[in-house]
């Protein structure tokens, strides 16, 4: 008895921590950015409105095709039309196209959505086609985009929590969204005022983790939110919709998985050699492979040394399949490391040939 009365004590005074899902949610899933593993999924394929995480798709539109983000446009009669969160832009006002995005993703600019739909095609319809078009290249099967705002009271947008999830994980990749879906604050100066906006994905500030991300809102989609966070190398995205709790789920889902998984370095290309009796010359990788994993999960990793290739003249050697138990998850090429020091040679000479000819 006394023995369970000490347990009992000590539990009090030092409780464990127990981090378990607690997903309010309609639809969600939690994605590995760098691996694109599927770490958990909950109706993740179900298409339901997205409400303002539309607008990652519009920054990512306006980003790829402007060449100039520092380009001063001026605002048209477009931003009249627009209700819900605006950054109240005016007809006639210049503003760069830099800050048009951070008032869109900061501040779920309808207005500011609206404008970089013009400026980038002149008409909102044509965008919305790049829109659609960048959506299915990504390979978001299950999305359709009829606005650049997600307002759906006249228009729709539909999509899942799945295909959100690969969106997010491209969009992470474009270093300028990524810088912009981090900022907490940002000022903006015109020559009509001064605006001073604060970014509206409240996890940004709240969890420690975060790195980004978008949240949404209408009466008809609920709450949405699509975020990001990294701890200890393992960077996830988390998308929910339809969730009354959106950002306790996040922080709830993040905390879990962290526990959970880590990532490993299962292939190191500075630490990557082939025994001379599979391939007699100097071999070498481009990148390595790293996936997130469970402690359970790492014994169960296996790594298959293909050679296609035994002729040193051969730029390509062969591959390294990794599996996980029996589910192939990764594959990477290996290169005869002679081809490249001979390409790295010629390409000099090439250079000083056209310095000195011209």
């Amino acid at each position: 008895m006394r023995k369970y009365i000490v347990i009992l004590i000590l539990l009090c005074l030092f409780p464990l921590k127990v981090h378990a899902l607690n997903d309010t949610s309609k639809s969600s899933i939690v994605m590995d950015l760098d691996s694109g593993r599927i770490l958990y999924q909950k109706n993740a394929e179900e298409k339901r409105l997205i409400a303002s995480i539309t607008k990652i798709l519009t920054a990512i539109t306006t980003l790829e095709n402007t060449k100039d983000l520092n380009k001063e446009i001026t605002v048209g009669e477009e931003v009249l039309k627009m209700y819900g969160t605006n950054i109240y832009i005016e007809v006639g006002e210049k503003i760069k196209i830099k800050d048009l995005l951070y008032g869109l993703l900061l501040r779920s600019g309808n207005d500011a959505s609206v404008t970089l739909a013009n400026t980038v095609c002149k008409k909102e319809k044509d965008f919305v086609k790049l829109m659609n078009k960048k959506a299915q290249d990504i390979g978001m099967k299950n999305s359709s985009f009829a606005n650049p705002h997600g307002l759906d009271e006249e228009t729709k947008n539909y999509s899942t929590a799945h295909d959100m999830a690969l969106l997010s994980v491209y969009a992470y990749k474009n270093k300028i969204y990524k810088e912009i879906s981090k900022t907490k604050k940002y000022e903006v100066k015109t020559k009509n005022k001064t605006y001073l906006w604060y970014n509206r994905n409240k996890l940004l500030s709240n969890y420690k983790y975060c790195t980004g991300g978008k949240n949404g809102y209408t009466p008809s989609a609920g709450k949405t939110l699509v975020t990001t966070a990294s701890k200890n190398k393992l960077n996830l995205t988390i998308v929910t919709l339809n969730d009354p709790n959106v950002y306790q789920t996040h922080e709830d889902l993040y905390e879990y998985m962290f526990s959970k998984y880590q990532n490993y370095t299962i292939v190191d290309k500075n630490n990557f050699s082939i025994d001379k009796s599979f391939y007699d010359g100097e071999a070498y990788l481009k990148k390595s492979f790293t996936y997130p994993l469970t402690k359970e999960e790492v014994s169960k990793i296996k790594t298959e040394l293909h050679i296609t290739s035994k002729k040193t003249k051969s730029k390509k050697v062969g591959t390294i399949t990794i599996k996980l138990e029996d589910k192939k998850i990764g594959e990477l090429e290996i290169y005869n490391k002679k081809t490249k020091q001979k390409k790295e040679s010629k390409t000099f000479l090439q250079k000083m040939k056209s310095l000195f000819l011209g």
